[in-house]
């Protein structure tokens, strides 16, 4: 849920009309853009300088967390501007050369021009407020992405995104009054104490310069009193991005270029020169439209909608869609450059609900009697469970999310392609876990304070990538279990193993291995007629140096779909 402040003449005068100035009727506006009003008692007048708190609860649009943002959402919605808005760039007002050394540091920037805003305290505080609530969400708490804003007029292009060391460069920091190094912003100014651990510990740092060697700023940290300060008598802003990511440097990006356009600024475009990549030349900002293809039969299922092609056509241009010529079973909907949300046909359908009015759905009753209960791939899920408590080892639960460090650095196993989330909340969950092992790990990693011996398994989904499949990930249904005590090795888990495969009706076989995360020599392939089903192995010593455990551990894993399938 994101927090949106505005004022209520700020919002109409985007919007193009009066918006109702009763609880009721405002929320019931607002609440077709998923927001509602906040931090305001309903016995409170809403009169027409009152500032609105409004929570957003559509945490996937960042377009709609300002009032430019919702303002157009809302004036498609309501029929006052229907279709696709269309934004472009002029021609490059800025060039911005990079420094090599960047690549490893924070290697990503993009620029644009915006002249002649109409702009005012209430506006400024409106662009800071989206300028914050991206570097904090969508930018990961300025890890990822971070935004300055600057007078365009006070600097001289070409521009230089350069890496120097700590005490190399001077210059007076925002809301500041005397000139410091890198280094003593890090230390005194309270911008450094709150981002300053994300370069404090790089040999160099990064500095945006002009051709005069002007310091425009030091990101992610704090803009130059003299360029980056924006004020109302602004005439023309430059909007500057750096980051880790460049799909989240650009995206923000494009965010902030569509509400100043929608603040009567005119736009113009800045060119990057790198020294590494596979684009040596990248012209900024990426304001074009992409193209969807949506099938009239799937929206209609989807929806439970009959609607005609003429109406779902209206209704995609109320969602701030157009559609180009497409078949009599499918469109070419048109997407607008700031809709970054969208990523299957299913999110222009829910739009096309949200156009339609979902208190205008009749409800219905399910015309199918469905009785639950548990698959055959469950209930064989649930017999393991039973065995594996019957040779004495406890049930540990843990989560699908994890990282790359645990996954691969930490079982010195060579990264592999895995599903990362696009925009992850925190460092330690950014991958859905291909393996379960690791998670046994971190758990007897945890528990190195319970007596000895310790014998932990689990039962989970794993996510791989498959290009079969529609989405291209499968979930895999695994089974992992691990002992740990002074005298754990090979024969203990064979021992288990056996039982296991016994009560389960299977004949195995196992077969010497090379794996990174085990013993060469004590590590071998589970076989099941011939077919790989699972390994088995005493885990390797700087593995178990990496967890910080003091016992041995040996281990085994196997993939429970291949047994299920085996065994019926």
């Amino acid at each position: 849920m994101v927090t949106i402040l505005t004022r209520i003449d700020d919002l109409e005068q985007l919007y193009g009309q009066k918006l109702p100035h009763t609880h009721e009727q405002l929320n019931e506006l607002l609440y077709s853009v998923k927001c509602e009003l906040s931090g305001i008692s309903r016995t409170t007048p809403i009169n027409d300088d009152s500032e609105l708190q409004l929570e957003n609860k559509d945490t996937n649009r960042p377009d709609t967390w300002s009032t430019e943002g919702l303002a157009r959402a809302l004036r498609g919605l309501q029929g006052l501007e229907p279709g696709l808005k269309k934004y472009s760039a002029g021609k490059p007002e800025v060039q911005i050369h990079v420094d090599k050394e960047l690549e490893k540091i924070r290697p990503f920037i993009c620029c644009v021009v915006a002249k002649h805003p109409k702009l005012n305290d209430t506006i400024i505080r409106s662009l800071i407020h989206l300028q914050e609530k991206l570097d904090q969400s969508y930018g990961r708490n300025r890890r990822r992405s971070s935004i300055g804003f600057y007078d365009f007029d006070l600097i001289k292009p070409p521009l230089r995104y350069a890496a120097v060391g700590p005490d190399e460069v001077k210059f007076v920091p925002l809301q500041w009054e005397k000139t410091l190094t890198l280094r003593e912003i890090l230390e005194q100014h309270p911008k450094g104490l709150e981002y300053g651990h994300i370069v404090k510990n790089l040999p160099k740092m990064p500095v945006l310069l002009d051709s005069e060697g002007k310091v425009l700023s030091f990101p992610p940290i704090i803009n130059s009193n003299d360029l980056g300060r924006v004020t109302a008598e602004t005439r023309n802003i430059l909007v500057e991005i750096t980051g880790t990511s460049v799909e989240t440097v650009s995206n923000a990006l494009t965010i902030l270029t569509t509400s100043l356009a929608d603040r009567g600024a005119e736009i113009y475009s800045s060119v990057v020169h790198y020294p590494y990549g596979k684009q040596s030349t990248v012209i900024t900002p990426n304001l074009e439209e992409r193209t969807v293809k949506v099938a009239f039969g799937d929206l209609r299922t989807m929806l439970g909608l009959n609607l005609t092609r003429t109406e779902i056509v209206d209704l995609l241009r109320r969602a701030r869609y157009d559609s180009e010529n497409g078949s009599d079973t499918h469109l070419n909907v048109c997407v607008p450059c700031y809709r970054l949300d969208i990523l299957h046909p299913v999110d222009i359908m829910e739009d096309v609900a949200i156009a339609y009015g979902l208190n205008n759905v009749k409800p219905r009753w399910p015309s199918d009697l469905t009785v639950g209960g548990l698959s055959s791939m469950e209930e064989f899920s649930d017999t393991v469970r039973e065995l594996m408590v019957g040779l004495g080892f406890q049930e540990v639960l843990s989560f699908m999310m994890t990282n790359n460090e645990k996954l691969f650095a930490k079982m010195n196993r060579k990264p592999e392609q895995t599903v990362e989330i696009a925009n992850p909340k925190i460092t330690t969950m950014t991958t859905l876990r291909s393996w379960l092992l690791p998670s046994l790990m971190e758990f007897l990693s945890a528990n190195t304070h319970v007596e000895y011996p310790q014998r932990v398994y689990e039962v989970g989904d794993c996510t791989v990538w498959d290009t079969t499949l529609p989405n291209r990930t499968g979930d895999i249904k695994k089974l992992a279990c691990a002992t740990s005590h002074s005298k754990a090795n090979f024969t203990e888990m064979k021992s288990e193993l056996e039982p296991l495969m016994t009560n389960l009706g299977l004949e195995f076989a196992i077969t010497p291995i090379a794996h990174e995360s085990f013993l060469d020599g004590r590590v071998g392939d589970i076989l099941i007629g011939g077919a790989q089903v699972g390994v088995i192995g005493e885990v390797h010593p700087q593995i178990i140096e990496n967890w910080k455990l003091q016992n041995p551990v040996v281990a085994m894993e196997l993939e429970l779909d291949q047994l299920f399938k085996m065994r019926v």
